[in-house]
């Protein structure tokens, strides 16, 4: 039986749905969060790839799959290929005029990406969280968040394995008597911490919402303001990663470091 994948889950709630922004937009947040394997026309040297091109009547694209079977099927053929993420590769490509066959010919979820779409989708993913600071006084438990915000972060924070033990999502009084809300990650790692809060602004972005709806914090397990936070919030747990096994970084692993287009 062939797997369903997130994708091929993404793309049908945006199919059935065509006129509702919130499906598309969570196919692409899910499409920049997969791991995608690019065919490459040689084996990639260093940071150096060199992507298959296909011109077809919509333009030129590259072609890319999210199982190492899918890419199989297609070519027909052993084929070098890099792994790499949708946002490295949107970012790779944003700018290039080069769109995205995706899972071409090999699964429900088959289609052709234009350029201009995934340079919205790059443009979409620099925009970064604001730094602030402000003094909560109270926490309290959260309340009035739209369900399709706490799915979002669900499936976000699944994807951040290893980054912290857990998070707690909890509303906010400040020393002025404003109100919001806080998710409040606990023992993260400290390399991490701006990761996890773009993950989250990014679960907000694609939600529809307005990033500034929801605060981020770092807090050490043992602190008072931890255990504040667990009394009352809402609590998510963290995937912990299998214990670490040693081998070579593959190009385009490092989304600050993007592969180099031959």
């Amino acid at each position: 039986m062939t797997e369903t994948t997130v994708l091929d889950a993404a793309h049908a709630a945006m199919e059935a749905t065509p006129e509702d922004d919130a499906t598309r937009l969570r196919f692409f947040e899910r499409l920049a969060d997969s791991e995608l394997f690019l065919m490459l026309t040689e084996e990639a040297r260093d940071e150096n790839i060199s992507p298959e091109l296909f011109d077809v009547a919509d333009g030129r694209f590259v072609l890319a799959f999210d199982l190492e079977e899918r890419l199989a099927r297609f070519a027909g053929r052993p084929v070098p290929y890099v792994a790499l993420s949708g946002r490295v590769l949107s970012s790779m490509l944003s700018g290039q005029g080069i769109g995205l066959g995706l899972n071409l010919e090999t699964a429900p979820s088959s289609m052709l990406i234009p350029a201009e779409a995934l340079a919205w989708l790059a443009e979409t993913l620099r925009h970064g969280p604001k730094e602030v600071q402000q003094k909560v006084t109270e926490f309290l438990p959260p309340t009035g968040l739209p369900d399709v915000l706490l799915t979002a972060l669900d499936t976000k924070l699944a994807t951040a394995a290893g980054l912290a033990s857990s998070a707690f999502l909890a509303g906010t009084r400040t020393d002025e008597g404003g109100q919001g809300h806080l998710l409040g990650f606990i023992d993260a790692v400290e390399d991490a911490q701006s990761a996890l809060a773009r993950a989250v602004s990014e679960a907000l972005t694609f939600s529809g919402i307005e990033a500034g709806a929801l605060d981020v914090g770092f807090f050490a397990a043992d602190t008072p303001t931890a255990s504040a936070l667990a009394k009352v919030g809402l609590r998510f747990d963290l995937p912990q990663p299998l214990p670490p096994s040693v081998e070579r970084a593959a190009p385009g692993s490092d989304p600050e470091s993007p592969p180099i287009l031959k």
